[in-house]
């Protein structure tokens, strides 16, 4: 995993965790590497990784059960929560950006609907049989 110098290493984990979860890459209930596995894998300090299970766990996004290890939560309600974060995420960065570019609500809609309209076209165009 490649890390940005511009935010913690932590946070960046535990985007990438519940990316993964969001994605199916990770499973619910399904069990997680130890701390120390992951710390090894991914080349940071035990310490960064406790951190990242405390804070996912406060979450609600894991559950760790003492000597067993930590798991993925099952609570749907807890995965619909994520991802609607992340998505309120991506959506106020990409308004700050647009209104930096000087365009209005107005402006952003009619571009994002034109946008979308281009890649409908396109997704038909590549569906259509040869």
């Amino acid at each position: 995993m490649e890390f940005d110098a511009r935010v913690p290493i932590y946070l960046q984990i535990i985007d990438k965790i519940q990316r993964d979860i969001i994605l199916g890459r990770l499973k619910e209930g399904e069990k997680l590497p130890s701390v120390r596995l992951m710390a090894l894998d991914l080349k940071v300090n035990v310490n960064t990784v406790q951190r990242v299970y405390q804070e996912l766990e406060r979450e609600g996004v894991i559950i760790t059960q003492r000597g067993i290890g930590s798991f993925i939560t099952e609570d749907e309600e807890i995965i619909k929560k994520i991802r609607q974060q992340m998505a309120d995420e991506l959506l106020k960065n990409f308004l700050e950006g647009m209104k930096g570019l000087g365009m209005s609500f107005a402006d952003i809609v009619k571009c994002l609907k034109d946008y979308i309209s281009e890649e409908e076209k396109k997704d038909a165009a590549n569906k259509r049989p040869d």
